[in-house]
């Protein structure tokens, strides 16, 4: 089952953001993982998100999703993207109903 990792945010460091998407994206890829969605605007129709930026990554199971995450790469640079960014990303499957 698809799973995907959605990050909602306010950039406040844009050269080490920058830097972090340059060192992330590789990542990605080596993991068998897709961006779905950038969008560096997004619109607000429900709630109080804590900033307009959106990325949304699939991949092909939770367990894929996850050992993108705490990949030794992925943790190398995440750290960039916690620094220069205030937000939330959340894990997110496919169709789970939550039994």
């Amino acid at each position: 089952m698809a799973a995907y990792f959605i990050a909602q945010y306010v950039v406040k460091d844009p050269a080490l953001y920058g830097e972090y998407q340059k060192s992330a994206g590789p990542t990605i890829a080596a993991s068998g993982g897709e961006l779905v969605s950038f969008d560096a605007a997004s619109e607000t129709i429900e709630g109080t998100p804590p900033g307009p930026q959106t990325v949304i990554l699939k991949f092909e199971s939770t367990e894929a999703a996850k050992a993108w995450y705490q990949s030794a790469a992925y943790q190398a640079v995440v750290g960039k993207r916690l620094q220069a960014t205030d937000g939330f990303a959340v894990m997110s499957q496919s169709m789970n109903l939550g039994g």
